[in-house]
C-alpha cells in the first residue's frame, strides 16, 4: 500500500491530480499486454467519484502504475488508457503531437494513396474511440468516447494545421456522430459540419485504384465510403478478366467497379437498398464502365440466381456486419455460413469466391471455419489463394484483437 500512495505522491508532484482507480491482476496483465480498454468488472477500488470523461490513473493491486486514459461512467469499457508514461502531461501538445504520428504514418505507408484514406484510427493511434477519415479537401469524423469528445477541438484544430503545413486545405469538417455506443457514453448523437466555414455540399468526388467515385459524407454508410477495402479491389480487379462476375451488396459499386476495370466479360451488382444501387450505377456512368444491376436482398437474391440457372465465374460477397455483439455471434455465423454456401453452389469448379466479414466478433479462426462448414453444405472443395485484411491506413495492433476487424478471403471451387 505504501508504494501504490508513493507513485501517487510521485504523480501529484508532477500537477496530475487525476482520480485513481485499482484493477484486478487479469485486468492487469491485460494492461501490461498492450491492450487499452479497462472494464468496469475489473476495478477493485476507485476515487470515489470521478467526473465523466475526466483522465484517470490506472493502478495493479500492488500500487504499481500502468496508465492513464478517460474515464466512462455509464460504459462497460470504464476506462479507455492513452498512454503508460508516468511523466506525461495529457495537455494540448499531448493530442497534437498524436495527430501529427498518426499522419505521418499515413504519408509512409499510403504514398500516392494519401488524398483517400483513413487519418486516425481509434486505439491504433492512440486516440481511443476517435475515427478519421479524408476524402480529398473533407475529413469525416466519428466520436465514440465521452472523454475524446471533450477534446475534439484541439483535435480538429491540429488537424487543419498539419494539412496546411503539408500545403493541403481542408475545407470542412463533417461529423458522423450517430453510433449508439455514443448514447452508451452519456453523448447525443447528430450528424452535420463541424464549426464555420464549410462547403455547401455533402458530396465530394475521390480517385481510388484510378477509379472515380462519388462519396456522400452525409448519408454514406461509415463516413461514406469503405476505405479498409482498396487493396482487396484490386485483388477482384487482378483475376476478373474474361470472367462473368457477380458483386452482392455492392453499396457504392466498388468491388463491382473495379471487375470492370479487370475487364470482365460481364458484371452484375446487386443490393438491398436503392438509393446505394443508384450511386454506384452514377460512379459506373462517370467512369464509363458497363454494370447491370439487380435490387434485392442477398439471401433472397443468391437463391433466385440459382433457380434461373444463371451462370456467373466470379463471385464477390461482402455483406454488412452480422454481428455486432457477442450474444448474436452464433446467429451470425448462420447467415455467413448460408450465403457463402449459396454463392459456392452457383459457381462451377474453377470459380473464384471473394468473400468478406466487417465484424470483429467473427474473428479469423471462425470465419475460416464457416468457410469450411459452407463448402460441405454445397458439396464442394476449396483452394485457397489469399487472405486479405484492411489496407494499411486501418492498422492491426497485435495487442488489441478488435483493431483486426476485416477478413477477406479469395478462394477457387476445385
Amino acid at each position: 500500500m505504501n508504494r501504490f500512495f508513493n507513485v501517487k505522491m510521485m504523480l501529484m508532484k508532477q500537477d496530475r491530480t487525476f482520480p485513481y482507480i485499482r484493477v484486478t491482476k487479469k485486468q492487469e496483465n491485460r494492461i501490461k499486454n498492450g491492450h487499452p480498454w479497462v472494464y468496469a468488472d475489473e476495478i477493485t477500488e476507485q476515487t470515489e467519484t470521478i467526473e465523466n470523461g475526466a483522465f484517470t490513473d490506472v493502478f495493479g493491486q500492488k500500487g504499481n502504475y500502468l496508465g492513464t486514459g478517460f474515464y466512462s461512467e455509464r460504459s462497460k469499457i470504464r476506462v479507455r488508457i492513452l498512454g503508460a508514461n508516468a511523466n506525461e502531461k495529457y495537455d494540448d501538445a499531448f493530442f497534437a503531437r498524436k495527430v501529427r504520428y498518426a499522419i505521418q504514418y499515413r504519408l509512409d505507408v499510403m504514398k500516392d494513396d494519401f488524398s483517400a484514406c483513413r487519418i486516425i484510427h481509434g486505439e491504433a493511434d492512440g486516440l481511443p474511440g476517435l475515427t478519421v477519415d479524408r476524402y480529398e479537401s473533407i475529413l469525416v469524423s466519428e466520436i465514440a468516447s465521452y472523454g475524446m469528445e471533450q477534446h475534439k477541438d484541439v483535435i480538429y484544430r491540429e488537424l487543419r494545421k498539419q494539412f496546411s503545413e503539408l500545403g493541403i486545405t481542408i475545407a470542412g469538417i463533417y461529423e458522423r456522430n450517430e453510433d449508439d455506443l455514443r448514447a452508451k457514453e452519456g453523448l447525443r448523437q447528430y450528424k452535420g459540419w463541424y464549426g464555420e466555414g464549410h462547403p455547401e455540399s455533402c458530396i465530394v468526388s475521390i480517385t481510388e485504384n484510378g477509379i472515380r467515385y462519388e462519396v456522400d459524407v452525409e448519408n454514406g454508410q461509415k463516413t461514406g465510403f469503405f476505405l479498409d477495402q482498396k487493396y482487396n479491389r484490386l485483388a477482384v480487379r487482378r483475376i476478373a478478366e474474361g470472367k462473368k462476375v457477380l458483386d452482392c451488396c455492392t453499396h457504392t459499386g466498388s468491388f463491382a467497379l473495379n471487375a470492370a476495370k479487370g475487364n470482365a466479360a460481364s458484371v452484375t451488382a446487386m443490393d438491398i437498398s436503392e438509393t446505394a444501387l443508384q450511386m454506384a450505377a452514377r460512379n459506373a456512368e462517370e467512369n464509363d464502365l458497363a454494370i447491370s444491376f439487380r435490387q434485392g436482398d442477398v439471401f433472397t437474391v443468391l437463391k433466385e440466381l440459382r433457380r434461373e440457372h444463371a451462370v456467373f465465374d466470379f463471385i464477390i460477397l461482402d455483406p454488412p456486419a452480422f454481428t455486432k455483439s457477442r450474444r448474436t455471434f452464433h446467429n451470425a455465423y448462420g447467415g455467413y455460413r448460408e450465403i457463402n454456401a449459396d454463392a459456392m453452389k452457383l459457381l462451377p469448379r474453377g470459380g473464384y469466391l471473394a468473400t468478406n466479414s466487417c465484424s470483429h466478433f467473427m474473428p479469423k479462426e471462425e470465419f475460416m471455419k464457416m468457410l469450411q462448414d459452407a463448402a460441405r453444405d454445397a458439396g464442394v472443395s476449396l483452394r485457397l489463394i489469399e487472405v486479405r485484411g484492411a489496407s494499411f491506413d486501418h492498422p492491426v495492433m497485435p495487442a488489441i484483437p478488435e483493431t483486426e476487424y476485416l477478413k477477406f478471403v479469395l478462394l477457387q471451387i476445385v
